[in-house]
């Protein structure tokens, strides 16, 4: 019955267990027609006679797949780098970066799932900040733009020194309506470093507030500020552009509502294209790529994301990875090209091949990751590393071993928190982590932010672990001590000003300028020097002086001179003497005491803090005494108890609040504060011995 049709017509169906083996054969030797070769006929049919499954596949099907998949590989990477362009997206915190991107590339076709697509880690969805830098590209005018979406916050600004080093652009993206800010200083500083040629974008021009009086402001300070950290002529000779990213249009002049045929991005894309010059890379020379970030995948293993600096690299092929050392390059490992892929717009494409200029991803090595080199075989030199400035504050990890320990969480040895914290170390350069004693690891980083969204990660894979306080990490040159300074500024209603300068006197802050905030009425802008370690903690305070009314960004600015203790800046503590459940009984009597941090059903322990004492000296009280029981009938009832809500901590206030002696326990569903000691004997000991 099967003489009478045609073998290959296109209501044949095959065996779904078979349909792989057959792809292979139709993308070796089948064409996409009816006409196959004999032999893959006589498979055919063979296949189907025997297939004792229900289940099939229709052949056409597996032509479209076939088709599909050939395409989607090789629509791969352009091996022109004259074609190219490579840039990054630089500013302040808020002033509109991922917003820009998601304008970006739906302009240019690609399918945006939703809001802030870029940002696809859970914690920056939260908290709507970019923790990490992010690579994509778009198809533009027969041109190819290698995108890179960076961090604002200071704290992460390793990820935008380690990513503008394979860029040949950059958008500074500055606020119409705030103007530069001390991150903008920072991220242009290091684009200017590095030679990169940056387009200038006002964004935020659709605000009310926002007149073309106050975009030349800024474009002047932006100017003062280019001269300042020494731009070269050509550096200064910027374009200026107009946007509104929330509304998705850019325009080359000033207008708050721009013709409907002119509401898109195509202006920005064109000066980008115009103004960044294609990558000068040789496409003949062999084989180099520096790796600037790095992702694990359950499959592929390591997938290391890197510029292509020279040569052309395709699938298969024979590649090592180089270190730089004292003596020279040091080979780390052999391999071969597993898979090469490229991020198109949301989405990961495999390419068959990359040439040099191009930003892509590589697997199939295991052991190099950021700052290393991978070449071809022949090649023995390293390209230079990435320079990064040095971290600032250190924090100690270690065991949780309060009597609590256990009940949460399933990684609990310092093995495991130790191997967790080296494998942060590889991704991220801007963190170190040091061994220390007793199953504690020493992590330096750049702020308390960073940090903290360290351990928010490990507490949500199930780690317990406490965490010290942070510590300023101190130099000394010349015999004399230096610490880390931050250039900070502020913007507060007037009827603030007088808290926050008082609260900054205290923190051997100084005032370098001060002046009303233009185009509003009753705000003041302070600009500051202020140590590190006079700003741990401070965010919360500040938050609640200003009754969430101020603003208040910081940057790394110099180590200078120690200027000495700071003042008062926090008050004693409240500290558990008993273990067990905490009553409502035991509260209503502590109140009066200062400001508590529990509620009644939560367990506590001996050393356990459980609230702000109203004095400066800390005391030891029992917050879970019950209520004696009699025979007599009580007028009031436990029914009556009311009590004023508590003071509950996120991981970022509890990171500023501890002092020296003090540690934060960290859990997969509780953070508590506790003194180091849990003795209340071993406490007084140690309170006798002079401090560091």
């Amino acid at each position: 019955m099967f003489a009478q049709r045609p073998i290959c017509s296109l209501n044949e169906y095959l065996p779904y267990k078979e349909h792989t083996f057959l792809l292979e054969e139709l993308n070796h030797g089948g064409s996409t027609s009816s006409s196959f070769p004999l032999v893959l006929h006589q498979k055919i049919l063979l296949l189907f006679l025997s297939s004792p499954l229900p289940l099939a596949l229709p052949l056409t099907c597996l032509r479209r797949r076939s088709r599909l998949r050939r395409r989607r590989r090789h629509s791969g990477a352009s091996l022109d780098p004259s074609l190219l362009r490579n840039v990054a997206v630089i500013a302040h915190v808020d002033h509109g970066k991922t917003t820009l991107m998601d304008r970006l590339l739906r302009q240019c076709g690609a399918d945006i799932p939703h809001e802030r697509a870029m940002d696809s880690i859970t914690l920056e969805r939260e908290r709507g900040i970019t923790i990490a830098s992010k690579v994509t590209s778009v198809s533009w005018k027969e041109n190819e733009l290698n995108m890179v979406d960076t961090p604002g916050h200071a704290d992460f600004g390793g990820e935008v020194e380690r990513v503008v080093g394979m860029v040949e652009g950059a958008i500074l993206v500055v606020d119409a309506g705030e103007g530069p800010l001390a991150q903008t200083k920072f991220v242009l500083a290091k684009a200017l470093k590095y030679g990169l040629r940056p387009i200038l974008l006002l964004n935020k021009v659709d605000r009310p507030s926002v007149t073309e009086e106050t975009c030349d402001e800024v474009e002047s300070l932006v100017f003062d500020l280019f001269a300042n950290l020494g731009a070269t002529e050509e550096q200064l000779d910027f374009p200026v552009l107009y946007a509104s990213a929330k509304e998705g249009w850019a325009s080359s002049t000033f207008t708050k509502d721009p013709p409907a045929e002119a509401r898109n991005m195509s202006q920005l894309l064109d000066a980008v294209v115009t103004h960044v010059p294609p990558p000068n890379a040789d496409i003949d020379a062999p084989f180099q790529m520096l790796v600037s970030m790095m992702e694990r995948d359950f499959y592929l293993g390591r997938i290391l994301t890197g510029r292509i600096y020279s040569g052309v690299v395709r699938v298969g092929d024979r590649v090592h990875g180089l270190r730089n050392k004292d003596s020279g390059a040091e080979k780390i490992e052999d391999g071969k090209v597993v898979k090469l892929m490229k991020k198109k717009g949301t989405n990961m494409v495999l390419i068959d091949c990359a040439g040099a200029g191009d930003i892509i991803s590589v697997a199939g090595l295991s052991s190099p990751s950021i700052g290393h080199t991978v070449a071809t075989v022949e090649v023995m030199s390293a390209l230079p590393t990435i320079e990064l400035d040095p971290p600032t504050i250190s924090m100690t990890f270690g065991v949780n071993d309060s009597p609590l320990a256990g009940r949460d969480g399933t990684h609990l040895t310092g093995g495991k928190i130790g191997d967790r914290l080296m494998a942060e170390a590889e991704t991220n350069l801007a963190i170190n982590v040091l061994p220390g004693l007793s199953e504690s690891f020493e992590v330096q980083g750049r702020g308390e932010l960073q940090l903290g969204i360290l351990i928010e990660n490990m507490r949500r894979e199930g780690f317990e672990l406490s965490v010290s306080p942070p510590k300023v990490m101190y130099k000394t040159e010349n015999g004399q001590k230096l610490e880390p300074v931050e250039e900070v500024t502020i913007e507060v209603n007037d009827e603030h000003v007088g808290l926050v300068m008082e609260a900054l006197s205290h923190r051997r802050a100084e005032v370098t300028d001060m002046g009303p905030v233009s185009g509003t009425v009753g705000r003041t802008r302070l600009s500051l020097t202020c140590p590190s370690r006079g700003l741990v903690g401070y965010r919360s305070v500040f938050s609640s002086d200003t009754r969430g009314n101020g603003f208040m960004h910081r940057a790394f600015h110099a180590y200078e001179n120690f200027r000495g203790p700071l003042g008062n800046v926090r008050k004693g503590v409240l500290v558990s003497m008993g273990f067990g459940t905490i009553t409502a009984h035991a509260l209503m009597s502590l109140e009066a005491r200062g400001t508590l941090f529990v509620t009644p059903g939560m367990e506590t322990y001996d050393g356990m803090i459980v609230g702000e004492h109203s004095r400066d000296s800390d005391l030891d009280v029992n917050p879970v005494r019950a209520k004696e029981l009699s025979n007599v009938r009580s007028a009031a009832k436990d029914e009556n108890v009311k009590l004023t809500p508590p003071r509950l901590m996120t991981l970022e206030e509890a990171i500023g609040y501890v002092a020296s002696d003090e540690l934060i326990e960290v859990t997969p569903k509780a953070i508590r504060l506790r003194k180091k000691y849990l003795d209340v004997n071993k406490r007084k000991a140690m309170s006798k011995k002079p401090k560091e």
